[in-house]
């Protein structure tokens, strides 16, 4: 006989408590245990009478399988998924609520709808919603011009009969399900939204897109903190993790591989929210760029690299004088941590005094910088900022700044360097080779300097204003 037992499931890290408590052991967070009913059945540990099938062994040496990529023609889902979609994939789509995630998807699964499969015949989509009406979506699809896109629509969040739909008819090749959230299986005595619902309807949707061979996405929504909702063991069970970023004060849109099995991670695909749906940024350096304005201190361009894709951006700093008994640090769009780290070095290695300084840094654009490689473009617009002197309109700057004030070698140089003659730089500041590195980088138009410390760039602009 069935018997119900109550715990308290951690939604950080599913940590199991026989009661509620404040603060999760495991993890240290608070406020995370949600109440969950179980049903146990008595005796169902595996019967040693009942014997399980052997399974067989396979070597390493073989020929690897080509997968077939069911492509969409927007080339940036496409590169950030690894070049289109592979058969039996799982995507997990997440960002912050009205950012664009069912706009994204709806583009995408219409223009997938249009392709044809490996097998030659028109590619079936499914779109089912659990947070619209299929008259919502119409309407969306009308605003998109969308409307004439051979995609079947379909409202529910009961998960047992979104799978007898798919059993039921052909097997679909694209199926969207928005949002894993909002999905609710009956077996499971808690709410939506909860970790055991969510974990429980992930599985069943994964478990049959698996079997089916259709390519599944699943929308997620993200907590406070910029992590997704939900048990993070969804996470490691699809193949494919794709968080959906922007600032609403911004029109750009950051579409950003976390985790993909096949394909690389860190890539990303730029696009632009408009009146009639987002649009692909074929060249986001140039758009990152074309409000820039020359002759003002305190602005540096950064050559930067996400994933395989280098971008230039504009790297906005402001210093003034302290009016509080502690100066501010503020910074949008990089590290912290990282800003007090060049400060320090600034103040110990090169002689500058502005850690007294009100300090604000912004990465124009809306743009999110982590990589080491902007060390030196933020230290040169914080030159630039405390001195009251303009960097140089066609110069592009990267490297990564060490302890002892040195410039330290980054990947993928030439790629950048590339990339700033392409956009009409004319010199750049970029650390030396390493030792035995070749470069394939060779121009007339662009003139590299390979400061080797950073009183080095410092000097530059005493000299100047000197």
């Amino acid at each position: 006989m069935a018997k119900k037992t109550t715990r308290f499931i951690c939604s950080e890290c599913c940590a199991s408590y026989p009661k509620w408590q404040g603060k999760c052991d495991a993890c240290g967070a608070w406020n995370t245990l949600e109440e969950e009913v179980s049903s146990t059945a008595e005796g169902s540990k595996l019967s040693t009478g009942v014997k399980g099938r052997v399974l067989e062994f396979a070597n390493l040496k073989g020929a690897p399988t080509v997968f077939f990529r069911l492509k969409s023609d927007i080339e940036e889902l496409d590169r950030v998924c690894g070049g289109g979609l592979v058969k039996s994939s799982v995507i997990l789509v997440g960002g912050d609520p009205g950012i664009g995630k069912s706009t994204l998807l709806l583009q995408a699964v219409a223009a997938f709808a249009k392709k044809t499969t490996q097998s030659g015949k028109p590619a079936r989509c499914l779109y089912f919603s659990g947070e619209e009406s299929v008259d919502q979506i119409r309407l969306r699809a009308q605003r998109l011009g969308l409307a004439e896109a051979p995609v079947s629509l379909a409202s529910s969040i009961n998960v047992r009969d979104i799978m007898e739909t798919i059993e039921a008819g052909e097997t679909p090749d694209v199926v969207v399900i928005d949002s894993i959230q909002t999905m609710y299986v009956d077996t499971v005595e808690s709410a939506p939204g909860t970790v055991s619902q969510v974990r429980t309807a992930g599985n069943e949707l994964i478990r049959l897109a698996k079997r089916k061979g259709f390519s599944l996405f699943l929308v997620g929504h993200v907590t406070k903190e910029g992590t997704l909702a939900g048990p993070r063991v969804i996470e490691h069970m699809v193949d494919t993790v794709l968080y959906f970023e922007g600032d609403r004060g911004h029109h750009f849109r950051i579409l950003r591989a976390v985790k993909n099995r096949f394909g690389a991670t860190d890539e990303i695909g730029v696009f632009e929210m408009t009146e009639k749906g987002l649009a692909e940024v074929k060249n986001p350096s140039a758009l990152f760029l074309a409000e820039r304005r020359g002759n003002i201190s305190g602005s540096c361009v950064f050559a930067g690299l996400e994933g395989s894709r280098p971008m230039l951006v504009e790297i906005q700093a402001l210093v003034s004088p302290s009016t509080g008994a502690a100066p501010r640090r503020a910074v949008v769009g990089g590290d912290n941590n990282r800003l007090s780290m060049i400060l320090a070095v600034m103040e110990a290695r090169c002689g500058l005094s502005i850690g007294s300084k009100d300090i604000f840094l912004n990465v124009a654009g809306g743009l999110r910088i982590t990589e080491p490689a902007a060390d030196l473009a933020v230290a040169t617009a914080l030159i630039s900022a405390f001195t009251h002197l303009p960097v140089p309109a066609d110069l592009a700057v990267f490297g990564e700044i060490g302890l002892s004030g040195e410039i330290r070698a980054v990947p993928q140089m030439d790629l950048r360097l590339k990339e700033a003659e392409k956009l009409g730089f004319s010199q750049a500041f970029a650390p030396a080779r390493l030792a035995g590195k070749k470069t394939s980088f060779a121009s007339n138009r662009l003139k590299v300097r390979e400061p080797g410390h950073l009183k080095s760039v410092v000097d530059l602009f005493m000299g100047a204003k000197n």
